[in-house]
């Protein structure tokens, strides 16, 4: 299994930013660009990757009492992940995502899933300073 965590500190109220990030309309503006969210009955979503042509059945859930949005593969476990939003003051927060790769056959390279997670976190920053 492989593991992987980020956190940034973004520029609103946790509760902002956490309406933000689990928006699922708007999940393909700060998630790795090639992955594609498609929500159908909750808490199940559909997740299109570009790279292979795929499409992989996952689940999505919010708590929003406790700032968290888990998801993974629904029909295999290959990948599993959280994020959690924790508020600092009025006006920024901490937001930590982690990954986990179940299936070694089927986890990228380390470089690759630490860039993903530093662009996605960058994007959601930036959604989160626009909509403000």
């Amino acid at each position: 299994m492989s593991e992987f965590e980020r956190s940034r500190r973004m520029p609103a109220p946790a509760d902002r930013v956490f309406r933000q990030a689990c928006d699922v309309g708007k999940l393909d503006l700060w998630m790795p660009r090639d992955l594609h969210v498609r929500a159908e009955e909750p808490p199940a979503v559909t997740v299109h990757e570009d790279e292979t042509g795929q499409d992989e059945r996952a689940l999505l859930r919010t708590e929003q009492d406790r700032m968290r949005m888990e998801w993974g593969t629904r029909d295999v476990d290959r990948y599993a992940g959280w994020l959690q939003v924790a508020g600092v003051d009025d006006d920024s927060s901490d937001v930590t995502v982690h990954l986990s790769f179940l299936d070694e056959r089927h986890a990228p390279p380390a470089e690759a899933v630490e860039r993903a997670l530093d662009d996605s976190l960058e994007r959601l920053a930036e959604q989160v300073r626009q909509a403000a």
